[in-house]
C-alpha cells in the first residue's frame, strides 16, 4: 500500500475527539543496513517500506495492518499521525516517526514533528533499565515479554537473503514464501506493542517529567536537522586511505617478506624470529616496542602502526549515513547513558573523534581534496596521521553559513567544587581559572608564582586533577598515564594523599554522599547531602539532582565490597555489557552526580540556543550552524548563564567560528 494514497484518502479525515494516545510498533523491509546507516539512510532506500503496522489506540486491543495484503489503516489513527495533539508511544520512537515520515510522503529533511511523541526507551532509560525492549521486560518482569524468536523473523522478512538454487534465487522474502513464519511475525508485532504498553503501565507511578520530554524533542531537532558533510573531502580521503594503505602493505611485504603482513600471528613470529618477542600487538604495546626496537624492525613496527589507524574508518562510516541532500543525521542518542541521563555517540560517534594538532590543516585538507597523495607523502610522516586528524573537518556547515564551536570551561571541576564548597577552587574559576597552577601551590605548598605552564609541579598538579577527582589513586593516575608523563611509582601515592590534602571538602563529599546513600537504602529514608536528596521507594534508590532530575538504581541493597566492606549495591549494566549486581560507593555517586549536573547544565544551555541550529554537541561542547552575523561572544554569553537551580555556580563558555569543525 503506497504512501500517496493512504494520504490522500485519510489526511482530511480528522481524528475522533476519544482518541488521545496511539502506541505505536511497525516492521519494515529495507536493502540498506540499519546498524551501519542509521534510520534516517535506512529509509532513503528506493525499495524501503512499511510491512506491519501494529497500534492500539487508548489502551485497547492491539491491531494489526498487514500492508503486504493491501490491508489499510483506519482513517481515524492514520490522521492521528499528523495530529500533534494525539500522544504517539513507541520503544525506540526515532525509528517509527522517521520511518512514518517517508512512507507519508515527506521528502528529505522534513520529518513528522517529534512534540508529540514520546519514548518508552527513554522511560527505561531514565529508570535506569536496559536501553533493549527484550531487556526491559525481563528485567520489569512483564507477563507479556517480547517473543525472542523474533531476531530470526526480521532477519528473514525485513532484510535482502542471497539468493540461492533452494530459494530459486530470489533476493528477499516475502510472506508467500513462508506462510506460517508470516503469521507468526504479525504475532510478534502485535506482541511487541503489548510489551511496550505493559512497560508504560508498569513504570506509571514514575513518569518522566515534562523537563525531559522537552529535552528529548529538542534531542529529535537536532538529530532531525543533521549536518552537512564535505562529501568530496570524504570520497578523497577513503581513496588516499585506500592508496596509503596499499602502499604501506607493500613496503611491510618487501621488508618481512611475509605473506600477510597486516596477520597479527604472522607478524608476532616474524618478530620473534628477528629477536624481539611480544605477546599483543596493541596499540600500547605497539608504541612501546617502538622505543627500543632496533632501525629494521623499528621501522616496520611503524608500518604497522599506521595500517592499524582505524580512525579512517569513519569516513566509510559518514559515507553510510549520509542522507540524499548531504547530510548526515541521526548521531546522538538520548539517554544513551543512563546512569546519568548524559547522551551516547552512534554510526559516526563524534564523542571520539580523533583530535587534530596540525598546524597546517588548512592545507593538509586542500591537498586531500585535490587527489595529491604524491604532496602528502612528501610533506608527511604518516598520511594515516593526517587523515585521521581531517576527520573532524569533513563537518562543515550549509552554503552561507559558518560554525560556531563552544564548550564549557573544566565544567566537571566547576561543579564539583561548587557541590563541595571548595571555596578555593571556586575563588580560583571567579578570578583567572587557572586551576592547574593553583592546585600545585596547594598541593605543594609553593608560592602560586613559581607554578609556570611548563612547570613539574604543575604537570603533577594537573595528573592528580584528573585522575584523583572521584576518589581515584594510584590506579587512576597510572590510568590517566602518569608513569609516561615521567613520573615514578614511588611519586603516586604521595601525589594522591597532597591532592586529597588540598581538597578536603570535595573528600567529605564523597563520604557524606556514601553515609546518604547506604542509609537510603537501609533505612528507606530520604537523607539529603550537599543538595542532593536520596530515596528508597518501589525497590529503587533515587538521587534528586538540584535540576529536579533523578537518577535511578534499580534493585539496590547494601551489599559487600571486594575489600570487604559494606556499599550499596544495585543492578544495571556493567563492564561485561551485560545485566548484573554492580557494587558502588560514595566517589562513584559523586562522579554519577556531578556528571549528571554538568549533563544539566549542558541541556539548560542549549534549550537557551534553541531558536540556533544546533547541528551537532559533543561531552561539553555545542556547535551551532549560524548566520554570518552571528557572534561567538554572544553564544558563550548565553552558555555562561547559571540555572536558576545551581545559585553559586560560576560558569564560563570559551568559543571560536570556523569554516569546518575543528579543535582550536
Amino acid at each position: 500500500m503506497r504512501a500517496r494514497q493512504i494520504t490522500a484518502e485519510g489526511a482530511n479525515a480528522a481524528p475522533p475527539a476519544a482518541i488521545k494516545q496511539l502506541s505505536v510498533d511497525i516492521e519494515t523491509f529495507s536493502s540498506m543496513d540499519l546498524t551501519k546507516s542509521g534510520t534516517y539512510r535506512y529509509c532513503e532506500a528506493p525499495d524501503f517500506e512499511i510491512l506491519l503496522f501494529g497500534y492500539s489506540v487508548d489502551g485497547a486491543a492491539v491491531q494489526v495492518v498487514d500492508f503486504t495484503a493491501g490491508e489499510q489503516l483506519p482513517p481515524e489513527v492514520l490522521a492521528a499521525l499528523t495530529d500533534d495533539t494525539v500522544v504517539k508511544w513507541a520503544f525506540n520512537a526515532q525509528f517509527e516517526r522517521i520511518c512514518l515520515s517517508k512512507w507519508l510522503g515527506l521528502p528529505t529533511g522534513q520529518y513528522l514533528s517529534p512534540q508529540s511523541w514520546r519514548c518508552s526507551m527513554v522511560w527505561s532509560a531514565y529508570m535506569g533499565l536496559p536501553l533493549s525492549l527484550e531487556g526491559v521486560g525481563a528485567v520489569l518482569g512483564l507477563e507479556k515479554q517480547k517473543l525472542r524468536e523474533g531476531k530470526d523473523l526480521i532477519r528473514y522478512f525485513c532484510q535482502p537473503c542471497q539468493p540461492t538454487a533452494a530459494n530459486g534465487g530470489r533476493t528477499r522474502n516475502r510472506p508467500t514464501d513462508a506462510p506460517d513464519k508470516w503469521t507468526a511475525f504479525k504475532a510478534y508485532n502485535r506482541r511487541d506493542v503489548e510489551t511496550e504498553m505493559a512497560i508504560q503501565e508498569k513504570l506509571a507511578k514514575f513518569p518522566v517529567p515534562e523537563s525531559v520530554w522537552t529535552e528529548y524533542h529538542l534531542d529529535q531537532e537536532i538529530n532531525d536537522r543533521g549536518v552537512a558533510l564535505d562529501r568530496e573531502l570524504v570520497h578523497r580521503a577513503m581513496d588516499a586511505d585506500q592508496r596509503s594503505r596499499a602502499e604501506l602493505t607493500r613496503l611491510m611485504r618487501e621488508l618481512t617478506e611475509l605473506e600477510n603482513p597486516n596477520s597479527v600471528a604472522q607478524m608476532k613470529q616474524w618478530l620473534a624470529d628477528n629477536g624481539l618477542e611480544t605477546d599483543t600487538l596493541g596499540k600500547k604495546a605497539v608504541a612501546e616496542l617502538l622505543k627500543t626496537a632496533p632501525k629494521p624492525l623499528g621501522e616496520v613496527l611503524s608500518l604497522r602502526q599506521q595500517l592499524a589507524k582505524s580512525s579512517v574508518k569513519k569516513y566509510q562510516a559518514m559515507e553510510n549515513v549520509v542522507c540524499a541532500d548531504g547530510r548526515a543525521r541521526g548521531m546522538f542518542q538520548f539517554y544513551g547513558a543512563n546512569r546519568t541521563g548524559r547522551w551516547a555517540g552512534r554510526l559516526i560517534q563524534v564523542q571520539n573523534l580523533p583530535q587534530n594538532h596540525m598546524p597546517d590543516l588548512k592545507q593538509a585538507r586542500s591537498l586531500v581534496k585535490n587527489g595529491d597523495l604524491a604532496a602528502l607523502e612528501m610533506l608527511y610522516d604518516s598520511v594515516p596521521e593526517v587523515l585521521s586528524q581531517l576527520i573532524r573537518t569533513a563537518f562543515v556547515p550549509k552554503p552561507g553559513c559558518k560554525l560556531i564551536v563552544a564548550d564549557f570551561s573544566a565544567i566537571e571541576a566547576r561543579v564539583i567544587a561548587w557541590l563541595a564548597g571548595e571555596e578555593w577552587k571556586m575563588d580560583v574559576f571567579a578570578g583567572d581559572g587557572k586551576i592547574y597552577e593553583a592546585t600545585a601551590a596547594r598541593m605543594f605548598h609553593v608560592p602560586i608564582e613559581s607554578v609556570t605552564k611548563g612547570s613539574p609541579l604543575r604537570q603533577k598538579a594537573k595528573q592528580a586533577e584528573l585522575a584523583c577527582g572521584y576518589g581515584g589513586a594510584v590506579g587512576a593516575l597510572k590510568a590517566m598515564g602518569a608513569l609516561e608523563m615521567g613520573l615514578t611509582e614511588d611519586e603516586l601515592q604521595p601525589l594522591v594523599k597532597a591532592w586529597r590534602n588540598a581538597n578536603p571538602n570535595i573528600v567529605r563529599l564523597w563520604w557524606d554522599v556514601d553515609c546518604a546513600a547506604m542509609t537510603a537504602v537501609r533505612e528507606r529514608t530520604s537523607p539529603e547531602t550537599h543538595g542532593i536528596r536520596f530515596t528508597y521507594q518501589s525497590g529503587m534508590l533515587f538521587i534528586t539532582l538540584p535540576s529536579g532530575r533523578k537518577l535511578a538504581y534499580v534493585k539496590p541493597r547494601i551489599g559487600e565490597n571486594r575489600f570487604g566492606s559494606e556499599c550499596v549495591t544495585y543492578e544495571g549494566v556493567g563492564g561485561t555489557k551485560k545485566w548484573e549486581r554492580i557494587e558502588s560507593y560514595g566517589p562513584k555517586f559523586v562522579e554519577n552526580i556531578v556528571q549528571a549536573i554538568s549533563r544539566d547544565i549542558l541541556c539548560y544551555a542549549m534549550q537557551a540556543l534553541r531558536d540556533y541550529s544546533i547541528v551537532m554537541h559533543c561531552h561539553d561542547e555545542i556547535i551551532i550552524q549560524a548566520d554570518p552575523r552571528v557572534t561567538v561572544e554572544a553564544i558563550c554569553q548565553q552558555m555562561s548563564h547559571t540555572p536558576p537551580w545551581a545559585k553559586g555556580l560560576l560558569l564560563k563558555a570559551e568559543g571560536f567560528e570556523c569554516d569546518y569543525y575543528k579543535k582550536e
